[in-house]
């Protein structure tokens, strides 16, 4: 018996199945799924654009501030006692971040811990602070570079109290620099605050959504335009990652 070939439009829909079902995955993320590729930091090693990881957060309008407490809800400031990297070391997280960005650093008689004094090549201003512990040491402050109660209004209310502690002490999120011009920006977004500083604007939006994709945050729609017309100047720009050494990244 002669078998007639089955249609042409049979082989296609046939073929197409195929292919959808190859194309499928039972652990392939949902849309909006958290873990869906690029919602995440890169791990060392990864190379990555700011602007692709921009692409992958979430946009959303803020969460109410109701609830927001800075020690209650981020526990207390600097502890040495969180999951941040770096945490539990017997020294304080301030004083962690001064040893990272100060230059000619000494040390408070007897501590191998506590900063006595140091210089500021303030990424902010792009001016020299030189720090000296006591009255005035408030020249030189460590920012949040996602402010905790912006952080709270963009997904940190939902965290778990262990990560919001990580995330208040963790050294990718904090920045030394000029007192005042932290206290300018006080709990600013991008779309509300940029450094002074121009050359250091591409690093710094691509500090904060670094810190957003690791925590799962997301970003309001003026937040997300800001950052855009930031990184429009500087599409190469990478993304930090916990192993990236020092604060100013090189644009590209």
């Amino acid at each position: 018996m002669n078998h007639r070939p089955p249609p042409v439009t049979l082989l296609a829909a046939l073929a197409l199945t195929a292919a959808a079902l190859a194309g499928c995955s039972s652990s392939a993320p949902e849309p909006g799924d958290p873990l869906r590729p690029g919602a995440h930091a890169p791990a060392a090693g990864e190379h990555s654009s700011a602007v692709r990881s921009l692409q992958s957060l979430p946009v959303k309008e803020p969460a109410p501030q109701s609830g927001y407490d800075r020690d209650t809800r981020f526990g207390p400031a600097w502890s040495d006692t969180t999951a941040a990297p770096g945490s539990q070391n017997s020294c304080d997280t301030r004083n962690d971040i001064l040893g990272r960005d100060l230059t000619g650093i000494t040390y408070k008689r007897g501590s191998t811990c506590t900063i006595a004094s140091g210089r500021l090549n303030d990424p902010y201003t792009a001016t020299t602070i030189d720090f000296v512990r006591g009255p005035r040491s408030a020249t030189v402050q460590i920012d949040h570079v996602v402010a905790l109660s912006a952080s709270w209004k963009t997904g940190a209310a939902q965290l778990p109290q262990e990560r919001r502690e990580a995330l208040a002490n963790d050294p990718l999120n904090l920045i030394a620099a000029s007192g005042p011009a932290n206290q300018r920006k006080s709990d600013s977004d991008a779309a509300g605050w940029l450094p002074a500083n121009k050359t250091f604007q591409c690093p710094y939006v691509a500090r904060q959504i670094a810190v957003k994709a690791k925590y799962r945050l997301w970003v309001t729609a003026p937040e997300r335009e800001a950052m855009n017309r930031v990184l429009d100047t500087c599409p190469g720009q990478p993304l930090p990652t916990d192993t990236s050494a020092g604060v100013i990244l090189p644009t590209s």
